[in-house]
């Protein structure tokens, strides 16, 4: 009988089904599998005449996130319904379940792929605008580029890329400026000596 059960339960791991959800992984599928039997030995080892054991139970499952699929979850409902259902029980002390997945986004885009590709007339006019804008915006920027090399270049104030140029014409001019000044000192020099002789 047994033998039966696992082959069963095997098939359904392999088609992705446990205890009759069709789950989006296999590893997910055995994790229900996995919580079911947990599920079992709890049932068998609770004292239903205690209900504050049975709180201390619920809330250890809920704090260590031990149920965290739909099975061990539906498994939490029924125990705290039977717990709101004892009266001496505070209603207050039970916790709720917390639900750690989003059913908005994420799942629906994988299990969903139609969605992607028919997209909304409003998503894809924005789209297409957004991408003339671009385009200028690009234009923009590399003709205001361009001319900011252009007057780095025809500059006159020495800057990274023409500083060499710009150096070498300020010690040309000074060595003209020099030879100049030379030649007008020789030729004072000659004329005093031509009147003293």
């Amino acid at each position: 009988m047994e033998t039966q059960e696992k082959t069963a339960e095997e098939k359904k791991v392999q088609t992705l089904e446990a205890e009759g959800f069709a789950f989006y992984t296999k590893k997910d599928a055995e994790l229900a599998i996995q919580e079911r039997k947990k599920i079992r030995y709890l049932k068998a080892h609770m004292d239903v005449r205690n209900p504050e054991s049975i709180l201390s139970l619920y809330e250890r499952a809920i704090n260590e996130r031990v149920f965290k699929t739909p099975v061990g979850l539906i498994f939490l409902k029924e125990v705290q319904d039977y717990l709101v259902k004892r009266p001496e029980i505070d209603n207050e002390k039970i916790i709720p379940i917390p639900l750690f997945v989003t059913y908005e986004g994420e799942i629906r885009s994988r299990t969903s792929p139609a969605r992607q590709r028919v997209q909304p007339a409003a998503e894809k006019k924005g789209k297409i605008q957004a991408l003339p804008v671009s385009v200028c915006l690009n234009i923009v920027l590399v003709i205001a580029v361009i001319a900011m090399f252009a007057i780095t270049l025809t500059a006159d104030q020495p800057n990274i890329l023409n500083y060499e140029r710009t150096l070498i014409d300020r010690y040309a001019g000074w060595e003209q400026q020099l030879t100049e000044r030379e030649q007008a000192i020789r030729e004072a020099e000659r004329e005093l000596q031509l009147g003293n002789d």
